[in-house]
């Protein structure tokens, strides 16, 4: 732990130039992703399109990638915004492909209804859309997340400073715990983004926490056939009959707390 104890402020501000450099990506991914998923949602040519392209944007490799940057956007090559575009371009790729799944999993007669209480098509997708595909979107920028703390230390290639300087420096001079450094607090800050994404998500989709999403459960056992509430278990203010359908093909007796009908 020697070299550990002796490089601590070097090491703490590789791993803040490292979140400040995964961060933008992430954000920047999820933005751009949204109107990709809501387009490819709506057109099936459209999403062939979107999910096509994706994938072969994360097919190529970094190295190119950096190298081709510079004279498309302006830069100079060892210009730090050369990572951040790239690393967004990776994060598009993975998320488009989970926005458009996360929409088309919004059930089609919640959207019918929305639209005949009078929401039109801005209000429906960020009132209705937009917060059911909540659970899907999250999982899917939790995956961007973990990708683009990988790769950013990538970046040390055209001479970013991150953690990835601890993985080259270590390498060239033989020094194994300085390699192990970068990768403990690598998994440290993907770890620490997690928890902060499932802390957001819990916080702006209090539906969708695990508490509720099990009262929720429970209840619904309750009413549906076959469940307890089919077997005399209080539902709804009464109670039906154990026996379940009567013969004939009759309906369960259902028996009111104010008495039998």
């Amino acid at each position: 732990m020697t070299w550990t104890r002796d490089n601590l402020p070097l090491v703490w501000e590789l791993t803040l130039a490292h979140v400040q450099l995964a961060i933008v990506p992430i954000v920047l991914s999820f933005v751009l992703s949204i109107p990709l998923g809501w387009l490819a949602n709506r057109n099936r040519a459209l999403r062939t399109v979107v999910i096509t392209a994706g994938s072969l944007l994360y097919t190529i490799p970094s190295l190119p990638l950096f190298v081709i940057l510079p004279p498309l956007i302006g830069t100079q090559v060892l210009d730090s915004t050369n990572l951040v575009v790239a690393l967004s371009i990776y994060g598009v790729a993975i998320m488009a492909r989970s926005a458009a799944d996360a929409l088309a999993s919004v059930d089609r007669t919640v959207l019918d209804a929305s639209s005949a209480v009078g929401y039109g098509a801005a209000a429906r997708f960020f009132r209705v859309e937009l917060p059911l595909s909540g659970p899907v979107l999250l999982a899917g920028i939790r995956v961007v997340s973990v990708s683009t703390i990988a790769l950013t230390s990538v970046g040390v290639i055209i001479g970013s400073r991150n953690l990835g300087y601890l993985f080259n420096n270590g390498k060239q001079r033989d020094i194994l715990e300085e390699v192990a450094v970068g990768i403990v607090m690598s998994l440290l800050i993907a770890l620490v983004f997690d928890v902060v994404i499932l802390a957001l998500g819990r916080v702006l989709m209090p539906w969708n926490s695990p508490d509720r999403v099990g009262r929720r459960s429970a209840r619904v056992a309750l009413v549906e056939p076959g469940g307890p509430g089919d077997q005399g278990v209080p539902s709804r203010g009464g109670l039906t009959s154990p026996d379940g359908p009567a013969a004939g093909g009759q309906d369960p007796v259902v028996v009111t707390r104010g008495g039998a009908d």
